[in-house]
Protein backbone atom coordinates (compact mmCIF):
# COMPACT_ATOMS: atom_id res chain seq x y z
CA UNK A 1 0.00 0.00 0.00
CA UNK A 2 1.60 3.13 -0.96
CA UNK A 3 0.50 6.78 0.43
CA UNK A 4 0.33 9.26 -2.25
CA UNK A 5 2.05 13.06 -1.67
CA UNK A 6 -1.86 14.04 -0.59
CA UNK A 7 -1.80 11.47 2.18
CA UNK A 8 1.85 12.43 3.13
CA UNK A 9 1.22 16.28 3.80
CA UNK A 10 -2.42 15.61 5.60
CA UNK A 11 0.21 13.26 8.19
CA UNK A 12 2.57 15.90 8.39
CA UNK A 13 0.47 18.45 9.13
CA UNK A 14 -1.61 16.18 12.01
CA UNK A 15 2.21 15.79 13.50
CA UNK A 16 2.33 18.71 13.81
CA UNK A 17 -0.91 20.11 15.50
CA UNK A 18 -0.47 17.34 17.70
CA UNK A 19 3.01 18.81 18.79
CA UNK A 20 1.50 22.42 18.89
CA UNK A 21 -0.85 20.62 20.92
CA UNK A 22 0.73 18.64 23.11
CA UNK A 23 3.10 21.82 24.07
CA UNK A 24 0.19 23.99 24.90
CA UNK A 25 -1.42 21.41 27.41
CA UNK A 26 1.81 21.10 28.70
CA UNK A 27 2.28 24.72 29.64
CA UNK A 28 -1.42 25.59 30.62
CA UNK A 29 -1.17 22.27 33.15
CA UNK A 30 2.36 23.21 34.54
CA UNK A 31 1.55 27.26 35.49
CA UNK A 32 -2.02 26.51 36.74
CA UNK A 33 -1.04 23.78 38.83
CA UNK A 34 1.49 25.35 41.08
CA UNK A 35 -0.53 26.94 43.53
CA UNK A 36 1.29 27.90 46.38
CA UNK A 37 -0.25 27.33 50.14
CA UNK A 38 1.28 28.49 52.87
CA UNK A 39 1.99 25.64 56.06
CA UNK A 40 0.67 27.94 58.68
CA UNK A 41 -2.89 27.75 56.89
CA UNK A 42 -3.19 24.14 56.30
CA UNK A 43 -2.05 23.83 60.13
CA UNK A 44 -4.63 26.08 61.28
CA UNK A 45 -7.33 24.56 58.90
CA UNK A 46 -6.30 21.02 59.94
CA UNK A 47 -6.56 22.05 63.51
CA UNK A 48 -10.26 23.94 63.42
CA UNK A 49 -10.95 20.53 61.55
CA UNK A 50 -9.95 18.08 63.92
CA UNK A 51 -11.99 20.27 66.88
CA UNK A 52 -14.71 19.86 65.00
CA UNK A 53 -14.48 16.79 64.52
CA UNK A 54 -13.90 16.32 68.28
CA UNK A 55 -17.03 17.84 69.14
CA UNK A 56 -18.78 15.97 66.87
CA UNK A 57 -17.94 12.65 68.29
CA UNK A 58 -18.28 14.09 72.11
CA UNK A 59 -22.00 14.84 71.05
CA UNK A 60 -22.60 11.10 69.78
CA UNK A 61 -23.20 9.28 73.22
CA UNK A 62 -25.69 12.15 74.27
CA UNK A 63 -27.37 11.39 70.91
CA UNK A 64 -27.60 8.32 71.18
CA UNK A 65 -29.20 8.33 74.59
CA UNK A 66 -31.72 10.81 73.49
CA UNK A 67 -32.52 8.27 70.32
CA UNK A 68 -33.14 5.83 73.25
CA UNK A 69 -35.12 7.74 75.83
CA UNK A 70 -37.22 8.34 72.74
CA UNK A 71 -37.71 5.00 71.38
CA UNK A 72 -39.08 3.92 74.98
CA UNK A 73 -41.28 6.99 75.13
CA UNK A 74 -42.88 6.17 71.74
CA UNK A 75 -43.16 2.30 72.67
CA UNK A 76 -45.38 3.23 75.83
CA UNK A 77 -47.29 5.24 73.58
CA UNK A 78 -47.67 2.86 70.85
CA UNK A 79 -49.46 0.35 73.16
CA UNK A 80 -52.60 2.31 72.98
CA UNK A 81 -52.90 1.64 69.43
CA UNK A 82 -55.73 -0.97 68.19
CA UNK A 83 -53.48 -3.91 67.56
CA UNK A 84 -55.25 -5.80 64.76
CA UNK A 85 -54.15 -7.86 61.69
CA UNK A 86 -56.22 -6.37 58.86
CA UNK A 87 -58.42 -3.12 58.96
CA UNK A 88 -62.21 -4.87 59.66
CA UNK A 89 -60.80 -6.56 62.57
CA UNK A 90 -59.48 -3.15 64.12
CA UNK A 91 -63.02 -2.01 63.36
CA UNK A 92 -64.79 -4.96 65.34
CA UNK A 93 -61.88 -4.47 68.22
CA UNK A 94 -63.10 -1.07 68.84
CA UNK A 95 -66.48 -1.85 68.73
CA UNK A 96 -66.11 -4.37 71.38
CA UNK A 97 -64.29 -1.75 73.40
CA UNK A 98 -67.46 0.74 72.81
CA UNK A 99 -69.76 -2.23 74.21
CA UNK A 100 -67.76 -3.16 76.71
CA UNK A 101 -67.78 0.35 78.44
CA UNK A 102 -71.90 0.46 77.93
CA UNK A 103 -72.48 -2.54 79.69
CA UNK A 104 -70.33 -1.38 82.86
CA UNK A 105 -72.77 1.78 83.49
CA UNK A 106 -75.09 1.41 85.70
CA UNK A 107 -77.53 0.85 84.42
CA UNK A 108 -75.85 -0.33 81.70
CA UNK A 109 -76.52 1.06 78.02
CA UNK A 110 -78.13 -0.78 75.01
CA UNK A 111 -76.12 -0.05 71.73
CA UNK A 112 -78.63 -0.22 69.23
CA UNK A 113 -76.77 0.18 65.93
CA UNK A 114 -73.05 -0.71 65.90
CA UNK A 115 -72.11 0.55 62.34
CA UNK A 116 -69.07 -0.46 60.87
CA UNK A 117 -67.30 3.29 59.79
CA UNK A 118 -64.08 3.59 57.64
CA UNK A 119 -60.37 3.81 57.73
CA UNK A 120 -58.65 6.90 57.06
CA UNK A 121 -55.30 8.04 57.63
CA UNK A 122 -54.13 9.81 60.74
CA UNK A 123 -50.81 11.92 59.61
CA UNK A 124 -48.38 9.82 58.17
CA UNK A 125 -47.76 7.40 60.53
CA UNK A 126 -50.98 5.92 61.75
CA UNK A 127 -54.63 5.44 61.40
CA UNK A 128 -57.98 6.20 62.12
CA UNK A 129 -60.40 3.28 62.91
CA UNK A 130 -64.34 5.17 63.34
CA UNK A 131 -67.18 3.62 64.73
CA UNK A 132 -70.23 5.32 64.94
CA UNK A 133 -73.09 3.86 68.07
CA UNK A 134 -76.79 4.46 68.75
CA UNK A 135 -78.22 4.31 71.88
CA UNK A 136 -80.89 5.69 74.43
CA UNK A 137 -79.34 6.98 77.88
CA UNK A 138 -79.86 9.77 80.70
CA UNK A 139 -77.69 12.63 80.41
CA UNK A 140 -75.57 11.41 83.38
CA UNK A 141 -75.20 7.82 81.74
CA UNK A 142 -73.74 9.90 78.20
CA UNK A 143 -71.21 12.07 80.52
CA UNK A 144 -69.96 8.83 82.36
CA UNK A 145 -69.44 6.64 78.94
CA UNK A 146 -67.68 10.26 77.63
CA UNK A 147 -65.40 9.83 80.41
CA UNK A 148 -65.17 5.90 80.37
CA UNK A 149 -63.68 6.17 76.63
CA UNK A 150 -61.17 8.90 77.42
CA UNK A 151 -59.82 6.27 80.91
CA UNK A 152 -59.06 3.22 78.20
CA UNK A 153 -55.53 2.29 77.59
CA UNK A 154 -56.52 2.59 73.76
CA UNK A 155 -55.95 5.87 72.35
CA UNK A 156 -59.92 6.54 71.61
CA UNK A 157 -61.43 9.83 71.48
CA UNK A 158 -65.05 11.05 70.51
CA UNK A 159 -65.13 12.43 67.26
CA UNK A 160 -69.01 13.39 66.28
CA UNK A 161 -71.48 13.33 69.05
CA UNK A 162 -75.04 13.96 68.09
CA UNK A 163 -78.10 14.03 70.89
CA UNK A 164 -81.74 14.89 70.24
CA UNK A 165 -84.69 13.73 73.17
CA UNK A 166 -86.03 10.68 73.24
CA UNK A 167 -88.67 11.22 76.04
CA UNK A 168 -88.93 14.57 77.68
CA UNK A 169 -90.58 12.62 80.62
CA UNK A 170 -88.19 10.11 81.39
CA UNK A 171 -85.56 12.72 80.49
CA UNK A 172 -83.74 10.50 77.94
CA UNK A 173 -81.90 11.61 74.76
CA UNK A 174 -81.19 10.18 71.65
CA UNK A 175 -77.48 9.48 70.88
CA UNK A 176 -75.29 8.78 68.26
CA UNK A 177 -71.74 8.89 69.14
CA UNK A 178 -68.83 8.57 66.67
CA UNK A 179 -66.03 7.23 68.36
CA UNK A 180 -62.27 6.89 66.94
CA UNK A 181 -59.45 4.61 67.38
CA UNK A 182 -55.39 4.96 66.31
CA UNK A 183 -54.01 2.49 64.43
CA UNK A 184 -51.37 1.43 62.50
CA UNK A 185 -50.89 3.31 58.99
CA UNK A 186 -50.71 -0.14 57.27
CA UNK A 187 -54.32 -1.09 58.15
CA UNK A 188 -55.45 1.86 55.77
CA UNK A 189 -56.59 1.02 52.33
CA UNK A 190 -54.58 2.60 49.47
CA UNK A 191 -56.55 5.19 47.46
CA UNK A 192 -56.14 4.42 43.82
CA UNK A 193 -55.66 7.32 41.24
CA UNK A 194 -58.86 8.42 38.83
CA UNK A 195 -58.73 8.15 35.55
CA UNK A 196 -60.58 11.16 33.84
CA UNK A 197 -61.05 10.45 29.93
Amino acid sequence: MTLGTRDKRALMLLAAAGVVFLIVELATNSFSSSKVVTASDSITLAERRLAHARQLASSVPGKQDNLKRVAAELAQREKGLIQAPTAPQAQAQLLEIIRRLAKAQTPPLEIKTGEIGQVRPLGDAYGEVVVPVSFDCRIEQLVNLLADVTAQPEVLATSEIRISSSSAKEKTLNVRLTVSGVTRRELVPEKKAQVLF
